[in-house]
């Protein structure tokens, strides 16, 4: 079908900019994460100003099936959970329409993930492993483009050339593609070897396209969305692993774990959720806790329903008020270190910091900015 008989055939569904300004032009933007961006957790982020969330990547071909369980399970919105963007993942388009047609109006676009790095992508052929084939990548999302009511976007990475990066991104918005989001590392870059995010090539990107544009990637603190806007031009900053840590990321806010612990908890009072959602967040939350607080990360483990994560949560917050109430740190005058981290104090909820990948061993003690500054020093 050629752009002006799809639009006759859709003469309302929103186009590029239309559809960004109709959903509030969001600069704020929860990453879609597996098992971890589910409503709960979208209701609690968006009340520290994210503008817009992805749900978790759904398997399209498990989406669809006759037996709803999975879709049941995964799919959760409501009448407040707007706007938010259903993400899939595939490798058959007719599987991909049929999944994303169940979605139908209750969510403002359909996604397709084009960044999973992880071995089970692989195994499975979705992801960033179709990065190969761009003739499957274009037919997907022409096939949404072409029979779907609502809008398509998509997620993607970079590649190590520039060029070939911008290509890429080109032959996505021409096959249909309404927002892209591109995540500014390689394939590879993934586990210990994550390593810095190119805002350059996202750069690129933005100037190439016509579609807007979302960042993601090196986003630790609240100060560095401004810092990637202005970097690279994107129309808005997308954070998936700080907002696991820090749900408050996009609010500025200098907040303790245990109030946004107890914050989820009472969403999912409200909201059903999986205890091994609600056991994997805690974990985030109370990272820097609960290596000081064994016996408490040991309850949490064992903790089974919502009344016995409450319970841990109750006992660490009455340990980590003591310890805060002790404590001289002040929120509005946090002091940050030579390679550009913020001292906060172990109930603050802080980024999780990566270290350095070390290719002979693996492993490195030197944080990844500490790393970075290391080798501008010397010129590598």
């Amino acid at each position: 079908m050629t752009e002006d008989e799809i639009i006759a055939k859709f003469p309302h569904r929103l186009r590029g900019y239309e559809l960004f300004r109709k959903m509030g032009s969001p600069r704020h933007i929860v990453a879609p994460m597996v098992d971890q961006s589910e409503l709960s957790w979208r209701i609690l982020s968006r009340r520290y100003n994210a503008t817009l969330c992805y749900t978790p990547m759904f398997h399209a071909k498990s989406f669809c099936d006759p037996k709803p369980r999975y879709r049941n399970e995964q799919w959760q919105t409501n009448s407040e959970d707007r706007p938010v963007i259903v993400q899939f993942c595939a490798n058959d388009p007719d599987i991909l329409l049929k999944a994303a047609s169940l979605v139908g109006t209750d969510a403002d676009a359909v996604d397709l993930n084009l960044g999973c790095p992880q071995h089970i992508a692989k195994r499975g052929h979705y992801g960033s492993f179709l990065m190969e084939d761009w003739d499957l990548i274009s037919r997907l999302i022409r096939k949404l483009h072409e029979n779907l009511e609502i809008p398509v976007t998509a997620k993607i990475r970079v590649y190590p050339e520039v060029e070939k990066t911008v290509a890429y991104a080109k032959m996505v918005e021409a096959a249909g593609a309404q927002i892209i989001t591109v995540h500014g590392r390689l394939r590879e870059q993934k586990g210990h070897k994550t390593g810095l995010a190119d805002w350059d090539k996202i750069k690129a990107v933005k100037e190439a396209v016509s579609v807007p544009v979302f960042a993601n990637g090196n986003i630790l603190y609240h100060e560095d969305i401004q810092r990637c806007m202005d970097a690279t031009g994107v129309d808005g900053v997308m954070s998936a692993e700080t907002n696991l840590y820090n749900p408050a990321i996009f609010s500025g806010k200098v907040l303790p774990n245990w109030q946004m612990a107890e914050e989820y908890l009472d969403i999912c009072k409200q909201v059903p959720t999986s205890p091994s959602y609600i056991r994997a967040h805690l974990f985030k939350l109370f990272r820097y806790s609960l290596p000081i607080h064994t016996d408490l990360r040991e309850q949490l483990v064992a903790a089974r329903d919502l009344d016995g994560f409450c319970q841990v949560v109750a006992l660490l917050k009455e340990r980590l008020m003591e310890e805060a109430q002790a404590s001289s740190f002040d929120p509005e005058n946090v002091q940050i270190d030579e390679f550009g981290y913020r001292k906060y104090p172990h109930w603050i909820c802080q980024p999780a910091l990566r270290f350095e990948h070390d290719k002979e061993h693996s492993s490195s003690n030197r944080l990844l900015n500490e790393a970075v500054m290391d080798k501008a020093k010397q010129g590598i």
